[in-house]
């Protein structure tokens, strides 16, 4: 198929957790295309700089944040348009991910612990992701040039994380906020899907791939390994390109089959 000239033309994108792993892959792969990209971080400024000076091409912006505070989202949103000349794509990939330091399950946690992994993963995984998708489409919608939301959501959404349920349930609500934010801004042309990542080599899983468990875990997919962010970016680009428009609304499963459901 020719590539039309809307695909062939650089367009600026905002990748929410860009300092490292799949965000980091993400930036890299629409930077390759030719995008402008705004690389969004919190905390690790260092480990931003780093993805920045690697992302081909020119153009590309630091973006600083951070998306539990409701009011960072705006001002996110507005310094990656200013800084790339205008947005089309937004990736809502930052998130306080599951850890050994805040596993809280039902049935051993303090009420004090339960609470405290509720507010951290909800406030970013899931109203951080609400919040700077309405400051983006305001963007888009103003600019009627159509547009595309990815959201980086994860399989634990679908099979449940009894180690992490505030995760599992946080995730589970940005597939369904994707879900609503399709019907709303298609008629705006602007697309909006998800991918449901399964387990993924970063650097943070690193130990634990390394380590006794590693073998069950590779075991999970038919494949017998862990997916890559280069897998997860590659299914990013796509859903954000003109040609799957008409998969908006979609949740694609990026887990080599180790979890199928209906």
């Amino acid at each position: 198929m020719t590539p039309t000239e809307n695909e062939k033309s650089p367009r600026g994108v905002l990748v929410t957790g860009a300092s490292g792993g799949i965000g980091r892959a993400v930036a890299l792969a629409f930077a390759a295309r030719g995008d402008r990209v705004a690389v969004h971080y919190d905390h690790s400024i260092g480990a931003a700089e780093r993805t920045l000076a690697d992302l081909p091409g020119s153009g590309h912006a630091l973006v600083r944040g951070d998306l539990s505070r409701p009011g960072t989202a705006r001002h996110v949103a507005e310094q990656a348009t200013e800084a790339l000349g205008g947005l089309s794509v937004l990736v809502n990939n930052a998130a306080t991910g599951p850890s050994s330091g805040n596993a809280h399950p039902i049935q051993d946690s303090t009420f004090e612990d339960w609470t405290a992994a509720w507010e951290a993963m909800v406030a970013v995984n899931l109203l951080g992701a609400a919040h700077l998708s309405w400051a983006v489409a305001q963007h888009l919608i103003a600019a009627q040039a159509g547009g595309a939301i990815v959201n980086v959501g994860s399989r634990g959404a679908l099979r449940g994380e009894p180690d992490h349920p505030a995760y599992a349930a946080s995730k589970a609500g940005l597939h369904s906020l994707g879900q609503s934010l399709a019907i709303s801004l298609a008629p705006h042309g602007i697309s909006v899907t998800s991918v449901a990542p399964g387990f993924i080599a970063t650097q943070r899983q690193a130990a634990k791939l390394q380590g006794p468990d590693g073998g069950a875990i590779r075991d999970q997919s038919p494949f017998g390994r862990v997916g890559t962010p280069e897998e997860v970016a590659a299914a990013v680009l796509h859903l954000a390109s003109p040609d799957a428009l008409w998969s908006s609304g979609t949740v694609l499963d990026v887990n080599g089959a180790s979890y199928l459901h209906p």
